[in-house]
């Protein structure tokens, strides 16, 4: 019996979460804010709550997360990594302090303490790599002269992860400053040994673990990541940076490969996580929290539009340029959720949770909305200043035109 009520109520979560990607394919839109919510649904205070398969769903959530730092290591190599963070090092700098900064003070004046704060601060400070290429893609925009000053962006938050949550692990782990400083420094160890080794020797590691059959290459490459990242998870250092490491490690035809076969495998257990994450909030703790979620939703979009346009600034890009790079970052989404989740299992602040739920839903909302309209309608307000600029600076007997020139196409 609890044989059939389980795979009738996976089955059944399984059907919505396709059901909700095909909606939100044909809308172009991302599907996350709707598996939180199918999330939402499902979870304990929600319409339709889960029993039997609630605990293989959380299993599932767990390789999800495994999956989505594996597939993002497995998008660089070790020299890139090291080549971003020596070329674009300040841009990562100013991302940080406008992004990171405001999550922390806003659980300090909650009352929150200075691990939820840590947390906080990593929930405001990533975009969400997935849903922004998404949004670049579908505007047309990949070969925008902007793109690269995002993309830059984007790198120097997935490569400053590989710090962060060894950092914030060890926090969650409420271990003393000796413990905990043993722990960081294991794990900052085994993240530079890494690195190191897959600069020198990522081809061998690629060359040992590459097979022509798909089926060999999917096992070898699920079953390593799954074991580094089992082992890293003993060691404090976090199983997703071990998955993220092991990514990293591999380079040409076998990343390549290796991300189409897993490319399926990784979009149904993400989707599986942001519902556990869902079904782990209680809908009815969102209501209080949505007051401080929209106004730091408002505050971080604006600094992810400032640090966008610093960024294509410093690389030379237009002014319609600048403006397009900072809309395209304010989408918050995957990580966030990932850094949040970390705390609500360490039992962090029961409230973290649905501010942040609460605070994605809004930001992978507005994010497309942003990316699309910031340049129009920052261009738009320019214009009209220079418009008032114009006739308060003119004589008192020359004619106002009427109508405003038409501007002069550019592609920055």
């Amino acid at each position: 019996m609890h044989s059939a009520v389980f795979l009738i109520e996976f089955g059944a979560v399984v059907l919505a979460l396709g059901l909700l990607g095909r909606f939100a394919a044909r809308v172009r839109f991302s599907p996350i804010p709707l598996y939180l919510l199918a999330g939402l649904v499902f979870g304990h205070g929600g319409i339709v709550p889960l029993g039997g398969s609630e605990e293989f769903i959380e299993i599932g959530a767990e390789i999800g997360v495994v999956l989505l730092l594996l597939m993002l290591g497995l998008e660089y190599t070790a020299g890139d990594l090291v080549g971003h963070l020596r070329t674009h090092a300040p841009a990562g700098v100013v991302d940080f302090l406008l992004n990171a900064l405001p999550g922390a003070a806003a659980a300090l004046l909650l009352g929150w303490g200075p691990v939820a704060a840590v947390v906080l601060a990593g929930v405001t400070w990533v975009s969400s790599s997935g849903v922004i290429a998404k949004v670049l893609g579908d505007l047309g925009r990949i070969g925008n002269r902007e793109t690269p000053a995002i993309l830059s962006v984007l790198v120097l938050e997935d490569l400053a992860m590989a710090v962060y949550l060894p950092i914030l692990t060890t926090l969650l782990a409420g271990a003393g400053w000796a413990a905990g400083g043993v722990t960081l420094a294991i794990a900052l160890g085994a993240v530079g040994v890494v690195l190191v080794v897959a600069v020198r020797y990522g081809r061998h590691i690629s060359r040992f673990i590459s097979s022509d059959d798909p089926e060999k290459l999917l096992l070898v490459v699920l079953g390593l990541t799954l074991l580094v990242s089992g082992f890293a998870q003993e060691l404090q250092v976090s199983a997703a940076v071990g998955a993220f490491l092991v990514g990293i490690a591999l380079s040409g035809e076998v990343a390549e490969n290796t991300h189409h076969l897993l490319m399926p495998l990784r979009d149904l257990f993400a989707a599986v996580f942001f519902v556990f994450f869902g079904l782990s909030t209680d809908p009815a703790t969102i209501p209080p929290v949505l007051l401080p979620a929209l106004v730091l939703a408002l505050l971080t979009a604006l600094t992810k539009i400032g640090t966008g346009y610093w960024a294509a600034r410093r690389a030379g890009i237009g002014e319609r340029g600048r403006w397009r790079a900072g809309g395209a970052l304010v989408a918050r989404g995957e990580f966030s959720i990932v850094i949040a989740g970390l705390a609500v299992a360490a039992g962090v602040e029961p409230a973290l949770g649905p501010l942040a739920t609460a605070y994605v839903l809004l930001l992978v909302v507005f994010g497309p909305v942003a990316a699309r309209f910031t340049e129009p309608v920052a261009m738009w307000v320019s214009g009209r200043r220079a418009q008032r600029r114009g006739v308060a600076s003119a004589p008192a007997s020359a004619p106002v035109a009427g109508a405003e020139p038409e501007p002069v196409p550019v592609r920055d």
